[in-house]
């Protein structure tokens, strides 16, 4: 029977955010950033284990209590998300039809609701997919010097969220196959491999801290769940 596992790239060194540690690591209503998002993983009946990926090199990790069930540690990020996920999904062993979600640490207002909605869409599904918001607003192309271009038809258009749900075996080959350099997500991935993912419609809230700013709005969000 095929398990679902959930892997958490997080090697990376937040250099937007430029914070006194990667972004993943800053307080967030007295937690890591990324302890929150990996609770919420953790919650989600169906995923079995949640894998943490960092850098052979980190220094942050092993400073907090993490005390999540399911969660295990795999120090083999590599110097990209694509490097990081394909070194990941060795590490933990998995079969190649068991399904892995690989979401992003800095989004950590995953809602365990949204997850649940991925997994029962995509059970059944040939590829996999990931969840994605349609875009909302209209869309500008700018030229060089900054002034608008031309309009983009918004119609069809989505904006890419985490998780993304693939199979292991298929998501080790598209992972192989592809130019890393070129790789954003891991739908991308599978897309160059010949293959198109579903959309499944997520959540405005689980967007990706990026920015200071941006954790303001974090810190609201969660404040207001647990109220």
């Amino acid at each position: 029977m095929s398990r679902y596992l959930a892997l958490v790239p997080a090697a990376g060194s937040g250099s937007r955010f430029g914070g006194p540690s990667p972004k993943q690591y800053l307080q967030l209503n007295n937690r890591p950033l990324m302890w929150h998002t990996l609770q919420v993983l953790c919650q989600v009946e169906a995923i079995s284990q949640v894998v943490v990926v960092i850098s052979p090199g980190d220094e942050w990790f092993d400073d907090f209590e993490w005390d999540l069930p399911k969660l295990s540690v795999q120090r083999v990020g590599g110097a990209s998300r694509a490097e990081s996920v394909r070194n990941g999904l060795q590490a933990m062993e998995a079969a190649e039809q068991d399904w892995v979600l690989v979401h992003d640490a800095a989004r950590c207002c995953l809602s365990v609701a949204a997850v649940e909605r991925l997994i029962a869409t995509l059970a059944d599904d040939p590829v996999g997919g990931l969840l994605a918001l349609p875009v909302p607003d209209t869309v500008k192309r700018a030229d060089g010097e900054g002034r608008i271009s031309a309009t983009v038809p918004r119609q069809g258009l989505w904006l890419a969220q985490t998780p993304q749900m693939f199979r292991a075996g298929l998501l080790a080959q598209a992972l192989a196959a592809a130019a890393v350099a070129d790789i954003t997500d891991e739908a991308s991935a599978v897309e160059q491999y010949g293959h198109k993912p579903r959309l499944v419609e997520g959540d405005a809230q689980n967007f990706k801290v990026t920015y200071p700013r941006d954790l303001a709005l974090a810190r609201a969000i969660l404040a207001a769940r647990k109220d």
